[in-house]
């Protein structure tokens, strides 16, 4: 958690273990006091859900109660925002939740919870994930008057070495008993009591980063743009990405070497909100991004869109919006492969595919003015060296075939919500 306010807790850190509580509906109500006695202003950002077992972003409270409007009130006062991705795995999308999404299930840890004492279950999964906990958001705004889930993305180390080391070829792992050393892919992580529950080496994640969009660089400014959620989260790139929202976004705003003045002035910042329109027309938005100049070039940027249709079902739908490498959408509506140009053994790529910077503005062609609905971009970089490679070749040695040698990083901006 994050704290602004008076001189005794401004701009600290303290841990969810500090609380005597297992229940997180009494850790907002403590918040909430605390934020009234002292002035200060609280961020709780919470982590690893793709690990909580189903319990994370629930329609429930965690003994199992209806959520509250109160309740979901608290959780979407002081979780503004959310990790994303970190070094036990990435939480944006499953490929059960999410089978037409050909990138869901980047670095996925699904198997059982944190310790390996308790089995996933398929019916787990939908509380687990980002992008579904924003289409049950909107469910529950819809029959609450308040939007629980209604957060940003960051991303996280969650290392344990005060070390900035999450890219690939400079992966210190999470604690100073996984260090690089010729072994430590096969290392035991975490050993469960089911032996095919247990997390090795290898299965751990170089990630991610938090990246904010303040106005300078301060404490109190990062803080802002936090609690306006004009954040994103990377897998371990600093690439950097810009995404607005409007409703006149059109073609010629791509032009502009600085998107930030076109869009700021047009619409509104990832973690915003749709201004009404009273013509009832497609939103647009203007997304752009620049490639990390130590890593990989750009694949391809996507929208991903959730939405509540008229029955109160959740939709969603990913859309290819610029591309490098001048191919075309197939008959399915997919976007061929970018190409691998990785050379394992050598622990290297090349960067003749893809491109160093995308940017476009694209307009919702299905959109309805009558469903509420939330939009974030996915940046994609071209394959390139996971650190299970670098390792391999930095110490001579040949791990199981089991062992991925290969990773597409990626970047998940804040969504922008439209509501009618």
């Amino acid at each position: 958690m994050i704290f602004r306010g008076n001189a005794s807790v401004a701009n600290r850190t303290v841990p969810y273990s500090q609380f005597d509580s297992k229940n997180p509906e009494d850790l907002w109500k403590h918040l909430a006091e605390f934020e009234k006695q002292t002035g200060s202003e609280v961020l709780a950002i919470p982590h690893n859900g793709n690990l909580s077992n189903g319990r994370m972003f629930t329609v429930e409270t965690f003994a199992g109660n209806p959520l509250t409007k109160d309740i979901a009130a608290l959780r979407a006062r002081f979780e503004k925002l959310i990790e994303v991705t970190q070094i036990k795995g990435d939480g944006e999308a499953h490929p059960m939740l999410s089978p037409n999404d050909e990138f869901a299930g980047y670095e996925i840890w699904d198997k059982s919870n944190l310790n390996g004492t308790e089995a996933k279950k398929p019916e787990m999964l939908q509380w687990e994930y980002a992008r579904e906990a924003l289409k049950t958001g909107l469910t529950l705004g819809k029959k609450l008057g308040v939007n629980p889930y209604k957060f940003g993305m960051v991303g996280s180390t969650d290392s344990h070495t005060s070390m900035a080391t999450a890219e690939e070829d400079n992966f210190f792992g999470k604690h100073s008993g996984v260090e690089p050393e010729p072994h430590r892919w096969e290392h035991v992580v975490i050993e469960a009591p089911d032996p095919k529950f247990t997390i090795k080496g290898w299965q751990q994640a170089a990630s991610g980063y938090a990246a904010v969009w303040a106005t300078e660089n301060t404490r109190e400014a990062i803080f802002d743009a936090m609690q306006r959620k004009e954040t994103y989260a990377t897998t371990g790139p600093r690439m950097t990405v810009r995404f607005f929202g409007g409703w006149d976004f059109n073609k010629d705003d791509t032009l502009s070497r600085l998107p930030a003045s076109v869009g700021y002035t047009k619409g509104v910042p990832m973690g915003g909100d749709l201004p009404g329109s009273s013509d009832k027309k497609a939103p647009s938005f203007l997304v752009a991004a620049a490639k990390d100049p130590y890593s990989g070039n750009l694949d391809r940027i996507q929208i991903v869109k959730g939405w509540l249709d008229q029955s109160g079902k959740t939709n969603e739908k990913v859309y290819d919006v610029v591309w490098s490498g001048g191919r075309t959408l197939g008959a399915n509506g997919k976007l061929p492969p970018v190409g691998n140009t990785v050379d394992v053994k050598n622990a290297t790529w090349a960067n003749s595919i893809g491109s160093p910077e995308l940017i476009s503005a694209w307009t919702d062609p299905d959109f309805d003015a009558t469903q509420p609905a939330f939009y974030y971009a996915r940046v994609i970089e071209i394959p390139t060296p996971r650190w299970t490679a670098y390792e391999a070749k930095r110490f001579g040695i040949t791990m199981s075939p089991d062992v991925p040698m290969t990773t597409q990083e990626r970047a998940y901006t804040s969504p922008i919500w439209y509501t009618p």
